[in-house]
């Protein structure tokens, strides 16, 4: 407690200071002006004016001013401080905006006179080596900035002219000024009236100083693109004298250059030893680890793409494509690393000297161009494994073709290398041209040495036999390619032969490998392609794909080749055709940030990025989804119906809000689609009503629940199980395995009956039938007792016999049992049927009446005679006439508008039918008739006498009497059994 005591004590001392600073900060002072008023009455900008508090103190008034003059004046005070803060923010940003571009002219300025410093300097070193390169990179470097101040000063037009468009609306709700002689306005209303044109005016004169910035940058950036062309035209066209001094002075120059050369490098390796001995150990130590590392990591993660099998002997086009693209890739990538990391080693150690570093990079870079040279014409002309080679050349031609491109590649690369040694020591430029020339007429000559050799084999002959030459154009073609190099050479376009050569050799390169990467790319992509390599084969088994599966890996994985394809090499062609970094760099941001149609700015980086979210948005909604489902409403024992429900409504809500995101992401505005939205609402009064309404009726199952997933319910001539519930129809599965997909408004203004709505308790009536002549209290003991103790039955409530009524022939009866699950009705039904069946046949309860007794006849002989003569003639010539007689054995008489039978209820066939079709088999009466013994006289045929008919049965609804329809002449021979009526 004393401690406790002691630290409020703190608290309050430190707090009583400013405490105390509040109320005179708050309370006017007496030598206060009448304009400072205290917060009660000045409120703050842009905020409303607060009432007088009951418990504050009353605001003195000014002398001579009454209640309501005070209050007046103090909303005047109010108007005018609002008015007076926003033109002060009205000031600053105009203020802000001027500065930036004030700023932006003096850059502008900055950068033009660069662009003539470099022009100067280039004039001014005409006869340095490279200076036309150095001067090209420094205008692309400078270009580069203008058009990034010209994007910056068009980003602040765009907001002004906003503001401009903001303010103009503003003016168009205020309205004009009263005309004269009509009643004033308000004061408020004219001040800022007032202040919104001053604040339109400054910013149509920024606007305007902008729209001159935009134009004289974009006017710079003109000019340096024109100049570049030149210089680089007059680089390629420039002249030079080719003669005997002008080689004895190149002979010259170059014993100075190698002196001074073997000096920096002695120097330098010198020094290195001496002072940089151990920093150069770790360079060269950590180079070699990560290239090791790297090579390892690339053969063993693509190690299909790099591997040529021996044992293969007759290997795809696609393997051998996929070869050749990755045993090219995968080992230039990986000396690219490494030369990287060693220089990057190298230069953070400080091991390079400011004169050797151009040197060592250069050398880097042509080791690696080299090796790409090298693993392209293997990959393609494959001297050592005919069956991977590409092209159909002979052995001897490919050794020789691989030889040839080798030589042309390090010829051409050895002149860049010394170029570069040139500049560095300052060497004349008549050294510069001496080295191309040479250079140029190697190649030259190496191309014509490529056209007259034989390489080519035809189709179905070996690939070790003699080859044949090439095409006419295609010699014709390397011949004029080699004569020209010389013969420019020659006549003093040096650089012109020199920039041709380096085309040849490594565009060549570069075009080849491109067209092998789509050629692979585009045999991936075919259908079934994938499955028939080597990682398609692995991929199935190791993760156990399906064909499908792999075809849409390999439809990406082809797509993903195009696309590095075009990333990896179309900027080496350009840096190839003579643009620089800064070029590439300037266009990459502009198609990837800005591509303008017209007035519309498409970004693909912010649509990449939509995208990107919105899948992000997608997968986190599908595991939220996962995760309430089976954590949260799981646990909770909640009905699949409402975690259905739920689990829809969130993936609704999270499709929706990632919909927003991705769409604002990509730099869609949204307020720009107000038209295409009103379109659409005029679209769903006429023609997209029944969607909407069946939209709005999903949404209204999906909260009502009026039936769940798994339910059976019956709509119209739709019946069956409820599989899935989606905002425009509701799938149905029927009892036959039909899949129907109801729209959702017919379960909205239609009845809908649900068996298992609540539970699937449910009930299920089954009719029998029994003879008259049975007790009927005895058949309801013997159904009662039947049904007791059957499986799936309710005992509460009990099952139900109830005697529905009879006829002369039969007793009907219905059994009504309860069940847990009415699903299992149809089972049930068959259990009770076979039950009762038994149970009849246990307490010896008649289906079908006894058979009718046969009753004698007397007749006289001769009429005897004559019966059995025509009775005889009747069985042998239309005994088939008997079997269609009506209530003959097996036959129906329909009643028209008899009920059918209940689908449900009697879709298995109960005991009692199997009664029905024993009572319809009736027996026909043999021909020969009983006769009595011989009599002494014939006497006449007695009367006849009434013959006792079995009583007839009915069915479960019919309630006819019997039926007869003996034959004429036929009386007493032959009785039928009526038939049964349905």
């Amino acid at each position: 407690m004393p401690r406790l005591f002691v630290l409020l004590l703190l608290l309050v001392a430190n707090l009583s200071p400013v405490l105390a600073q509040q109320p005179a900060a708050s309370s006017p002072s007496a030598n206060q002006p009448a304009a400072s008023q205290p917060a009660a009455t000045q409120p703050a900008a842009g905020q409303p004016a607060a009432a007088p508090s009951a418990a504050s103190p009353p605001v003195p008034a000014p002398a001579g001013a009454g209640q309501q003059g005070s209050g007046q004046q103090g909303s005047g005070q109010q108007g005018s401080g609002n008015g007076a803060s926003e033109r002060d923010r009205t000031d600053e940003g105009q203020t802000d905006a001027t500065q930036k571009l004030d700023a932006a002219r003096k850059r502008l300025d900055t950068l033009a006179a660069q662009v003539d410093n470099t022009n100067a300097a280039e004039t001014g070193r005409s006869t340095q080596a490279n200076n036309a390169n150095a001067a090209d990179n420094r205008l692309a470097e400078i270009k580069a900035q203008v058009d990034d101040l010209s994007q910056q000063v068009a980003g602040q037009l765009d907001a002004a002219r906003t503001r401009i468009e903001q303010i103009k609306g503003r003016l168009t709700e205020i309205g004009d000024p009263p005309a004269a002689g009509a009643e004033p306005e308000a004061s408020v209303v004219t001040e800022e009236r007032s202040r919104l044109v001053s604040e339109r005016n400054a910013l149509n004169a920024v606007t305007g100083t902008g729209e001159t910035l935009v134009a004289d940058a974009n006017a710079l950036s003109t000019s340096i693109t024109e100049k570049r062309r030149v210089l680089f035209s007059n680089t390629l066209l420039r002249h030079t004298d080719i003669n005997l001094d002008m080689l004895v002075d190149a002979g010259q120059a170059l014993v100075v250059e190698g002196r001074a050369f073997s000096r920096n490098i002695g120097s330098w390796l010198t020094f290195v030893f001496t002072f940089k001995r151990v920093p150069l150990m770790w360079a060269l130590l950590l180079s070699l680890c990560s290239a090791l590392v790297l090579l390892a990591g690339t053969h063993r993660l693509f190690a299909p793409l790099l591997r040529r099998s021996v044992r293969d002997l007759h290997p795809t086009y696609i393997a051998r494509l996929s070869r050749a693209f990755g045993s090219t890739l995968v080992p230039t990538i990986a000396s690219a690393t490494f030369a990287t990391t060693a220089f990057f080693f190298l230069q953070s150690f400080n091991v390079l000297r400011q004169d050797i570093a151009p040197v060592v990079v250069t050398f880097l870079a042509l080791c690696v161009a080299l090796q790409f040279v090298w693993t392209i014409s293997t990959a393609v002309l494959a001297p050592g494994q005919a069956v991977w080679r590409l092209v159909r050349v002979s052995d001897r031609g490919a050794r020789l073709l691989v030889a040839l491109i080798m030589a042309m590649a390090f010829a051409n690369l050895l002149d860049y290398l010394l170029e570069t040694i040139s500049v560095t020591l300052g060497s004349p430029l008549v050294l510069t041209v001496a080295k191309s020339l040479i250079a140029s007429i190697i190649i030259g000559l190496l191309l014509m040495a490529v056209a007259l050799i034989r390489p080519v084999i035809p189709q179905g002959e070996p690939l070790d036999g003699q080859g044949r030459p090439w095409p006419r154009a295609i010699s014709i073609l390397l011949l004029l390619a080699g004569l020209g190099l010389i013969t420019a050479a020659l006549s003093g376009y040096v650089g012109l032969a020199r920039f041709i050569a380096t085309q040849i050799v490594v565009t060549g390169a570069i075009f080849v490998t491109m067209y092998i990467g789509i050629l692979t790319g585009k045999a991936l992509a075919k259908q079934n392609a994938l499955a028939k390599t080597v990682g398609g084969r692995y991929l199935s088994h190791r993760y156990r794909l399906e064909p499908m599966a792999l075809d849409q890996i390999g439809l990406a994985v082809g797509l993903g080749i195009y696309l590095l394809v075009a990333m990896f090499f179309v900027p080496l062609l350009l840096l190839q055709w003579g643009f620089k970094i800064a070029d590439i760099e300037a266009w990459a941001y502009r198609i990837f940030t800005e591509i303008r149609i017209g007035t519309i700015t498409i970004s693909l980086v912010g649509i990449f990025a939509g995208i990107l979210l919105f899948v992000l948005g997608f997968v986190v909604t599908r595991w939220l989804q996962r995760w309430i489902d089976g954590s949260v409403l799981a646990r909770s024992r909640v009905d699949l119906g409402v975690r259905n429900s739920v689990k829809t409504g969130i993936g609704y809500l999270g499709m929706g809000i990632a919909g927003l995101i991705g769409i604002s992401a990509a730099g869609l505005d949204l307020s720009s689609l107000a038209l295409v939205a009103g379109a659409l609402s005029l679209g769903v009064g006429f023609g997209l009503q029944n969607i909407v309404s069946n939209f709005v009726s999903g949404l209204i199952l999906l909260v009502e629940r009026p039936f769940k997933v798994g339910d059976w319910v019956i709509s119209g001539t739709t019946e069956g199980f409820v599989k899935r519930i989606s905002v425009r129809a509701t799938e149905v599965e029927t009892f036959q395995r039909q899949t129907i997909m109801v729209p959702n408004s017919l379960f909205i203004n239609a009845s809908v009956g649900n068996w298992t709505h609540r539970n699937k308790l449910g009930r299920v009536d089954i009719t029998f039938t029994a003879h008259s002549s049975n007790d009927p209290r005895k058949v309801v003991e013997s159904l009662r007792a039947a049904v007791t103790g059957l499986p799936n039955i309710l005992r509460n409530p009990e099952p139900i016999i109830v005697f529905r009524g009879f006829t002369a022939a039969e007793l009907d009866f219905e059994v009504r049992v309860f069940l847990a699950d009415i699903l299992q009705g149809v089972s049930v039904r068959t259990d009770v049927r076979m039950a009762v069946f038994e149970r009849f046949k246990a307490d010896g309860i008649a289906l079908g009446g006894p058979a009718a007794p046969e009753v004698p006849i007397k007749i006289s002989p001769e009429d005897a005679e004559v019966l059995s003569a025509l009775f005889q003639g009747t069985r042998s010539a239309g005994g088939r006439a008997s079997s269609q007689l009506p209530g003959d054995a097996g036959g129906y008489v329909e009643q028209p508008g008899a009920e059918p039978p209940d689908s449900r209820s009697d879709d298995v066939p109960d005991s009692s039918e199997s009664g029905r079709t024993d009572a319809l088999r009736g027996e026909e009466l043999r021909a020969d008739a009983r006769l009595s013994a011989p009599p002494p006289a014939p006497t006449a045929p007695s009367a006849s006498s009434p013959t006792t008919a079995p009583p007839a049965r009915t069915g479960d609804v019919a309630d006819g009497g019997p039926a007869t329809n003996p034959e004429p002449g036929a009386t007493g021979l032959r009785k039928r059994r009526p038939g049964r009526t349905r």
